[in-house]
Order: structure tokens, then sequence, then C-alpha cells
């Protein structure tokens, strides 16, 4: 397997996912906003949802990685399953009085429970000693240990392939920076990544402060040219130093910073714009008209940047760097009701299998029925479970393996 991201719609070869489970099977009315979710599912459908999506991506010719699998296959090394644990299980996250006994249980339980638990959670009920300590003592028999990592379904954010290499992102939100060690540990240790691996930047073992990244708001889209949104998400902190890094590492020749107002609604670039073709994006136009570019450049010595400030629109902007006169726009479907709920609905948040290929959710019926009309082979899925934590395939999926675009 050839690693890297070469573009946002040139043929997907390999693709890495996430499929709901017991991290889902725990989300309550009561808890979920806690754990980031926005609301509550039906699990069984989700999970036969979820495999309608993959199996749309296997007929098409794409390879897919299953997360769990990946992880169940590290948990069986004992190297591996050190270094998780002795990241996972620490004293500010469970305590003094458990860490011993919780460590040892975990130490040695079979590698598909304890890849299934430590993304899905453990209460105190569960588990097989008394929980001594302060913090045990603290807890309900409800309460999370380990908290279940219910967004790591969106396997979009916490790492993100820019051509020929990785970034491991530090969250913005602390119920997700978990996802990052077990990436990390999926890349670092299977043998599927772990011989050619190149990490432009991040580390599961450092404390990064403002520096926040999410895979949504990056998208390397050829030319050497890569959009980094910074929203609710991403910060500017982290943008320059993954900026620095790809230019440090000849990884890319320019970062294009785009600046959009922070919301819930449109938490990530992919949620507002998206690639159908190399000269065709969907857009949200009530957020990407208020976008504010920025390109940042290798500057004249080692580690500096140089930057240009854009007061022409994203489109433009983005024309220009891909050295085409203009970009071909296809806006939300529907009229001024329709449109809102369909952006809510991810309707902008498509998949590209290829050129002029996506996959997208089949609830967001106006935006598909204008990409069909526009030329587009719109492959739709169940999205009325998988979207109620707010993503799209775009957010479901994070390509690993994708083939340039010669313009």
């Amino acid at each position: 397997m050839t690693l890297g991201v070469h573009s946002e719609v040139g043929k997907l070869r390999a693709v890495m996912v996430c499929r709901p489970g017991l991290a889902h099977r725990r989300l309550t009315p009561a808890n979920r906003e806690a754990l980031l979710f926005d609301d509550v599912i039906w699990v069984d459908r989700a999970i036969e949802d979820h495999a309608y999506f993959t199996d749309a991506m296997r007929e098409r010719g794409t390879e897919v990685l299953e997360f769990s699998d990946l992880l169940t296959q590290v948990c069986k090394d004992p190297v591996a399953r050190d270094w998780i644990l002795d990241r996972r299980i620490v004293e500010e996250e469970v305590g003094t009085g458990m860490l011993r006994d919780l460590r040892l249980w975990l130490a040695e339980m079979p590698a598909q429970q304890l890849a299934e638990v430590l993304v899905g959670g453990i209460a105190k009920a569960e588990l097989p000693f008394d929980a001594r300590g302060l913090f045990g003592g603290y807890l309900e028999n409800s309460d999370f240990v380990i908290k279940p990592l219910v967004n790591l379904i969106f396997q979009r954010d916490p790492s993100a392939w820019i051509y020929g290499g990785v970034t491991l992102n530090p969250m913005f939100w602390s119920p997700r920076r978990k996802e990052t060690l077990l990436l990390g540990a999926v890349y670092r240790f299977h043998p599927r990544f772990s011989a050619v691996l190149k990490t432009w930047w991040g580390d599961p073992d450092r404390h990064y402060g403002a520096e926040t990244l999410e895979g949504g708001d990056v998208m390397p889209i050829g030319q050497g040219v890569v959009l980094i949104g910074m929203g609710e998400r991403s910060s500017p902190q982290a943008v320059t130093q993954v900026a620095r890094a790809l230019f440090a590492g000849n990884g890319a020749t320019r970062v294009i910073a785009c600046q959009f107002p922070k919301a819930r609604s449109s938490m990530h670039l992919d949620t507002v714009f998206s690639f159908l073709d190399v000269d065709f994006v969907s857009i949200y136009p009530e957020v990407t008209e208020r976008i504010r570019c920025t390109s940042l450049y290798p500057g004249d010595v080692a580690d500096a940047i140089r930057y240009e400030r854009h007061d022409n629109s994203l489109l433009a902007v983005v024309a220009s760097a891909l050295g085409i006169h203009s970009l071909r726009v296809l806006t939300t479907g529907g009229d001024a009701y329709e449109t809102e709920r369909e952006q809510w609905d991810d309707g902008n948040n498509v998949l590209a299998l290829d050129r002029r290929v996506v996959l997208a959710y089949d609830r967001n019926t106006y935006t598909n029925r204008k990409m069909r009309e526009a030329g587009i082979d719109v492959i739709e899925i169940p999205g009325s479970e998988l979207g109620r934590g707010r993503g799209g395939t775009h957010c479901l999926s994070c390509p690993i393996e994708r083939d340039s675009i010669d313009l």
C-alpha cells in the first residue's frame, strides 16, 4: 500500500472508517452533550447503515480498513498494548486508588475486548474489583472510569493525510482527545503503517495548548496546496505549525488558511465546502461567502513563514491556487428553509470516490438532485442515524491513499 492523499477527488484507493458500536450503546439523553454528540442513535440501524456505506465504497474498488479491527491487531502486541495503557491508564484520568488493579485487568484482557473498551468505555459497575480510592468512591455504578469515544465514528478528524504523510491532531474538545492516542497506536504499531509512515506533525505524548487541529478542516487539493479551515475547531497557532512542518519536509508548497465564523452548524471547513471534481465544488454560501483566506509560504530562511492575505473570495483563491480560471459551483439545494436544513444534515459534506462520483446521505434530497442534474454520480446511503452526531460521508472517512489529479 502506497500511503498518501494527493487530492480531494482523485481515485480513492484506501480509506479508514470506524463502525458504530459499544460507545454508541452508552449514549443517553443525559450524557450525550458531555460526550459531544448531538443525539442518541438507534445503534443497530446505524451499524447496518454504516455497513451499507462501506459496501458502497468496496463496490467502487476502494479498500476499506476498519479501525476497530486494526486496533484489535495492535492490542495483540504486548509492546503496543503497554504503549497504549501507559498513556491511557494514568493518575490524572483514573486517580491512584484503582490505578494498579485497572492496569492489571486491562493488561490481561483479550485483544478484541481491550480494543472494544478502549473505544467503548468502561463503567464502574463493570470493574471486576473494588474501585478503591477517592475517585472510585466518588463514582456512581453507571459512571465511566474510561469514557466512550463516541465521535471516533468520524474518522476524518483525529488524523489527516496530507500528500505523503499524516498529522496526528490535537483535538479541540476534551471528549475527543484520546481518539488521537488510539490512532497514534495504530499508525505506530500496525504493520500496514509502521514501516512506511511519515508523520508531519502531532504527537499524542505532547500537550499542545491552543494549537488545535481537526481533519475536517484539512484538504490537500493538489499542486502542493493544502486548505486548512479555521473555525470552531482548528486554530491559527496549529495552522502555522503544520505549515512549518510541511514546508520543512517538502510536503507542501502552500497552505491556505480559511477563516470562517465559529458555529456548531459549520464546525469544520468540510461542512460548508467540498469538491465534486477538480474544478467543481459544493458550497453553503451563507458561510463560504464570509471565509477570509491567508496563504502561507516557505520563508527565505529555515522555519520562516511568509504570509499573504487575500481580499478576493475563497473560490477565487482556490481556483488561482489550482491554476484554473474559475470553479464551477453548486450550492445547497432547496428554498431558504430546505437549504438551512440540508446544510445542517451535511448536504455539502460528501465523499468523492473519484472525479464526479460522490457518496451522500439520502436525506439531502434537494442537494442530491442538484448534483445529479449537474452530471454528478450520487451514491446515496442512509443518513438518518449516522448523521445524528453532525457529520456526513466526508466526516465518516479518513482517506489514506488517493490519487493525484493532472490539471
